[in-house]
């Protein structure tokens, strides 16, 4: 016990000089843009579902369609923003989106006071989310930018664990403020954040490198939308072809998909089956998904301390498994007996063991992929697991319809258990060796 313990104040102790460390103070800057725009974003989600508790109560489709407007911008702009990401400066792409985003955010409480109808509310969704696929894979293309690839793992296992601890402080505060004021004030709070994180991002130093390569922002845009017309596509399939080219990168791929697969068949109809089950609108989900982010902080943290021990892809079967099974367990408990200290221990333990798939998967791809081809790789890899994730959600919401949500629920976590226990056979079997590797 006292080896653990030391061990664990060696690993906060390294987390802490990771920040604070002289030479990284970029990545401190990164790491509390992203801390305020997470928390920012619970409350948004929360903000929508309770947007819609107000318009359509119970509608698992009126859900799924204003979900969908926040997925669609993955197939109209992610093919362009890998291109875009790597070839312009990351820092500015990210302070741009927020800016954009914040005043975008701010329209919807006086489009909810003045319209009824939906569509206006769905364009500045859709507008938003648009920002937000230049934004992910500069995010994610940015950070081997600012930390030694010694420090990778640890700032991609520090960035998610605090992220959660922000997701659910913001989950927490607007599943109340949600239910008892309404929905539009989250919105408000939510384009603050963004602005705050603006801020941040803004004072983030650019290397000496980056500087002798930047060119004015009008001929750097002319250069890109030159850039876009003459091979965007030749582009996008090089992104596509890179994925595809390394084993590792297609097992990625395919847990990936899998993974956000079942988020989208489980997303909607777990929202509403906690809403009619507990009868209330955002307060007993935003305790929920408290309580699922402290198991996927705790996750990730086991996972940062033990990960290095276990073959990656060991981790992800194992992870599936048990998810699934927590899942299966979570639905039928809860459904019986409606119990909120139950379902919220069930949905602590839930998030305990899918956090580290996350982790290990962003991991890989970093390690693995080249400087220059990181925004292309993200792009793809975000077209691939959305697609999936938009697929399953519609579907999902639409047998719910036909079937008890109780039993979508217990069937994609008994899938989830099936697909868990066939790869990792395989991977007894030699089938999945990777060359024996272990996360680095």
């Amino acid at each position: 016990a006292m080896s653990h313990e030391v061990r664990g104040t060696r690993h906060l102790k390294y987390m802490i000089r990771l920040l604070f460390h002289k030479d990284n103070r970029n990545f401190l800057r990164l790491w509390l843009a992203q801390l305020v725009s997470q928390f920012g974003d619970r409350i948004h989600q929360l903000a929508l579902v309770g947007l819609i508790a107000e318009r359509s109560p119970g509608s698992t489709f009126g859900l799924a369609k204003i979900m969908a407007f926040t997925i669609l911008p993955v197939f109209v702009i992610q093919p362009f923003a890998g291109v875009f990401v790597d070839r312009f400066d990351r820092r500015t792409t990210l302070f741009i989106c927020d800016i954009v985003r914040g005043v975008l955010i701010l329209a919807i409480p006086y489009i909810f006071l003045h319209y009824h109808s939906m569509v206006p509310i769905y364009i500045i969704v859709f507008l938003v989310f648009c920002f937000s696929r230049f934004h992910v894979p500069a995010k994610l293309s940015i950070l081997p930018d600012l930390v030694d690839e010694d420090s990778l793992y640890k700032a991609n296992s520090l960035i998610t664990t605090t992220g959660m601890i922000a997701a659910a402080l913001g989950a927490m505060i607007g599943a109340f403020l949600i239910e008892y004021y309404g929905a539009r004030n989250g919105f408000i709070i939510d384009a603050i954040t963004f602005f705050i994180s603006a801020l941040f991002l803004f004072n983030i130093t650019q290397p000496w490198r980056w500087r002798i390569q930047k060119k004015t922002i009008v001929d750097e845009g002319k250069k890109i939308l030159e850039d876009i017309k003459k091979s965007v596509w030749q582009e996008m399939k090089e992104g596509f072809d890179y994925l595809l080219k390394h084993k590792e990168f297609r097992f990625v791929v395919n847990v990936m998909y899998t993974v956000l697969t079942v988020a989208g068949a489980i997303y909607i109809v777990m929202i509403v089956f906690i809403q009619e089950t507990f009868n209330s609108v955002t307060k007993d989900l935003g305790v929920l998904a408290l309580s699922l982010v402290i198991g996927l902080f705790c996750g990730v943290i086991a996972y940062g301390h033990w990960g290095k021990k276990f073959k990656w892809y060991n981790t992800i079967f194992l992870c599936l498994i048990c998810g699934g099974l927590v899942l299966v367990l979570f639905s039928q408990l809860v459904y019986r007996y409606p119990i909120l200290p139950m379902a919220c221990g069930l949905a602590m333990l839930w998030g305990v063991t899918i956090g580290p798939i996350f982790i290990a998967s962003n991991t890989v791809v970093h390690i693995i992929s080249d400087e220059n081809m990181r925004g292309k790789v993200f792009s793809a890899l975000e077209i691939v697991i959305n697609l999936a994730f938009l697929i399953a959600m519609f579907i999902s919401s639409w047998l719910s319809e036909i079937v008890g949500m109780v039993w979508i629920l217990t069937s994609v976590g008994g899938l989830c258990v099936f697909l868990g226990l066939f790869w990792l056979m395989q991977s007894q079997r030699g089938i999945l060796a990777f060359d024996g590797k272990k996360m680095a």
